[in-house]
């Protein structure tokens, strides 16, 4: 049987101002255990501003590429987000961190009225017509609710009111859920987990993502 293609949206490297490590991580192990071709991509565009993650401050003056930091995590080169087709793709998995709203998409400033990052916004709403499953994890459920909420999606980001209400606004109805399980939106195939919207530590962040990744996979059998 043909191999799989899943990819990998990163948003950067730290879970301040990028992709949340722990997540994007975790994502691409499930990947990788199960055997299918993964494709990390990233828009290259620079990122919304730099934070120094031991102060927990934006370092003023600092300029870093998101599809740069990004290959931080992916160990090598990171496929521009511009060049990829939801036809060269099976299912599209988005981890969290800030870096989803603020570099993907300009939720963290703008909340519902946020715009999403175009080539992010094409990849999604497209795989999303094309029938294909999408994964949405931490704070990327956003992303997925600005694109494709007037299909009424159902999302998590944990149990967070305000975030729940921004993600309801844009048209999809949010459940709250634990963070070591998932909400299954099985006639749009989209699955979400809240991964670190909850916490508190790496190990229940797994469980969760090890589900969404397996939900993802069940619906390519």
């Amino acid at each position: 049987m043909e191999k799989k293609t899943v990819g990998v949206v990163l948003a950067g490297c730290g879970y301040l101002d990028g992709a949340e490590i722990h997540e994007a991580t975790l994502t691409l192990l499930a990947l990788d255990r199960a055997g299918v071709n993964i494709v990390c991509m990233a828009p290259d565009i620079p990122q919304m501003h730099v934070v120094d993650h031991g102060a927990g401050a934006p370092v003023e003056g600092a300029s870093r590429n998101v599809r740069d930091e990004s290959a931080r995590i992916a160990r090598g080169p990171v496929t521009d987000i511009a060049t990829v087709d939801a036809s060269d793709l099976d299912a599209l998995v988005l981890p969290g961190g800030f870096g989803a709203a603020k570099n993907l998409s300009s939720f963290a400033v703008d909340g519902p009225g946020c715009t999403v990052q175009k080539d992010v916004e094409r990849l999604v709403r497209n795989t999303f017509d094309a029938g294909k499953p999408l994964g949405f994890i931490c704070i990327a459920p956003a992303v997925g609710a600005k694109v494709l909420g007037h299909h009424g999606l159902e999302l998590t980001i944990g149990n967070d009111a305000g975030t729940a209400e921004a993600i309801e606004s844009l048209g999809a109805k949010h459940v709250d859920c634990p963070v070591d399980d998932i909400v299954v939106d099985s006639t749009h195939k989209v699955v979400s987990t809240p991964a670190y919207m909850l916490g508190p530590s790496i190990a229940p962040v797994a469980k969760g993502i090890d589900k969404l990744v397996d939900q993802v996979l069940q619906w390519l059998d």
